[in-house]
């Protein structure tokens, strides 16, 4: 990353935290945790994730997960994978409002 940005490893080191809020490893890791989310919401196993998103094994992943968001991956993928079937919402009512305004007012529907 160093050399990508045209500054020291040092330099890069101390600009992350000043630009980014964190350190060089932990925004990497982050990228990755977000890489493996999308792979395992899109169907991915968590291996594949693993693998794919640069974790190497899944224990890695797992201990990530854990981490961020204290759920195991497999959790994650069931709690917010959706089914594929979509159903539109019901249709709404149309509601009558009776509406006074004071005493001399006279109900009207909206």
């Amino acid at each position: 990353m160093a050399r990508a940005a045209a500054v020291s490893p040092r330099h890069l080191t101390r600009l992350f935290p000043t630009e980014l809020g964190t350190t060089p490893a932990r925004w990497v890791e982050q990228v990755r945790l977000d890489h493996a989310q999308q792979l395992l919401l899109d169907g991915h196993s968590v291996t594949s994730a693993a693998h794919n998103s640069g974790f190497g094994t899944d224990e890695t992943l797992r201990r990530a997960f854990d981490r961020h968001h204290g759920i195991t991956p497999t959790a994650y993928r069931q709690r917010f994978t959706t089914t594929g079937t979509l159903q539109a919402p019901a249709p709404m009512k149309p509601t009558t409002r009776r509406h006074t305004a004071g005493p001399e007012s006279s109900p009207e529907t909206t």
